[in-house]
């Protein structure tokens, strides 16, 4: 059985001389939702000095109107409201079905990184649009289901989440699952190996507090590390390892 050390110790041999990649479809796969990100947001504030309208994207201010707008301008975007609410959700449904499709995406892509049968492409990442409707709800029903377990407790809701962190991976070998069946899989796969994801994950933290002090710049680097080091860890608990890896001594 393998350990934490073992699977950062694969992921930064399955890494070696593929750093570039591997950073740059981590960053594509975020800006589009396949890990946590923040979508595409249409905020409006109104206040006594009047209405300003702005774009964000990925948690950063792409846009925005300075300063107040006259007394007739803004009785214009307000009446417009509806048709701005409606643009923002429909941007948002696009935005979430996106993020479930480049998630299944971003997840075989860092399995061929770990597998080394084939080299890795950024294309992965938009391999799965004939099965987004399966994406989307497996990423619907997780939300939920961690959403219903944590109105238990916060407990079991985080015990949840690491019950369905292995859809995505599943999904991308087994496309032709419905989400439940891929979920119920997840679910039988992580029983009894939960707490090794969490100690997986908690092993990072030395570096998710020297990335803070990079004002998180360092997470682009981080992001594929940890991706890799899970992509290890499903297939030993999923038993579909297909190379034996070498070096398991962190460096």
């Amino acid at each position: 059985m393998k350990y934490a050390a073992d699977f950062r110790s694969i992921a930064r041999n399955t890494l070696s001389g593929r750093w570039a990649i591997a950073v740059i479809t981590g960053l594509i796969a975020t800006l589009l939702g396949a890990v946590a990100s923040n979508g595409p947001e249409i905020k409006l504030n109104i206040n006594d000095s009047g209405a300003n309208l702005g774009l964000e994207f990925a948690g950063q201010q792409i846009y925005t109107t300075s300063g107040g707008w006259n007394e007739a301008l803004t009785g214009f975007i307000i009446g417009s409201a509806t048709f701005i609410i409606l643009a923002a959700l429909i941007m948002a449904v696009v935005y979430f079905v996106l993020g479930g499709v480049v998630g299944v995406g971003y997840a075989r892509f860092n399995l061929d990184l770990v597998d080394r049968q084939k080299e890795p492409e950024i294309g992965t990442l938009f391999g799965y649009f004939t099965y987004w409707k399966t994406t989307a709800a497996a990423k619907f029903l997780q939300g939920l289901y961690v959403f219903l377990w944590s109105l238990l407790f916060v407990i079991p809701g985080i015990v949840a989440g690491y019950s369905y962190a292995m859809t995505g991976y599943i999904l991308a070998e087994h496309p032709e699952l419905t989400a439940s069946e891929a979920i119920e899989q997840s679910k039988q796969m992580m029983s009894g190996n939960r707490f090794r994801l969490f100690c997986l994950q908690f092993s990072f933290i030395g570096w998710d507090l020297l990335c803070a002090l990079t004002l998180g710049i360092g997470n682009l680097w981080l992001r594929p590390y940890k991706q890799a080091a899970e992509a290890a860890f499903y297939r030993e608990v999923s038993g579909t390892e297909h190379i034996i890896f070498a070096g398991t001594e962190e460096v």
